[in-house]
């Protein structure tokens, strides 16, 4: 998220959660806005940084990345800071929190986060939760704000659809003809 998009206090973070959680998703959890420190004007790019690390370790699903998420949300722990983020997601993932930690100041995993953060945000999206699917066939579609799963999986299954149309059509004409 962008660092303007983050609330500016931890009042504003649990008029927001209240809202979405309770009202919204009628959710059984309570999120804690316990990570939110408002020192940090919105920068959170610690548990990014591990995540990205974890997965270039060999770590290639989200368990590390549920386990941040729970972390902040659920139990309100500081996952803006480094040394949290890595505690978690060592525990979580069985690997080194020494390597971890080292590999998450590295400059190749600051870059990778770095553009797929530049990324994201050229999409210009302010709403929580955001989707933004994409299928082999270079179809787009960006949810951003909504919760309800039947319009994601009816975006998904008609993205699958199409997909599987464009590789019949290819095994029966090949690739589209150069001139």
């Amino acid at each position: 998220m962008s660092p303007s998009d983050f609330p500016t206090s931890r009042k504003q973070c649990d008029w927001f959660y209240d809202r979405s959680g309770g009202t919204v998703m009628q959710s059984p959890y309570k999120l804690n806005s316990g990570w939110l420190i408002e020192k940090r004007n919105g920068h959170y790019e610690a548990p990014n940084l591990v995540a990205e690390a974890a997965r270039s370790l060999g770590h290639s699903d989200d368990t590390v990345r549920l386990a941040l998420t729970h972390a902040a949300l659920i139990e309100g722990k500081d996952v803006g800071d480094l040394k949290v983020s890595v505690s978690v997601a060592a525990k979580v993932s069985k690997l080194s929190a020494k390597k971890l930690h080292a590999v998450s100041d590295s400059l190749a995993v600051k870059k990778t986060v770095q553009e797929s953060t530049q990324l994201f945000l050229s999409y210009k999206i302010s709403q929580r939760p955001s989707f933004i699917l994409e299928s082999p066939i270079g179809d787009k579609a960006v949810f951003s704000g909504l919760v309800a799963v039947e319009p994601l999986a009816a975006t998904i299954d008609a993205m699958l659809h199409d997909a599987k149309a464009y590789a019949s059509h290819k095994a029966h004409y090949g690739l589209p003809p150069a001139k």
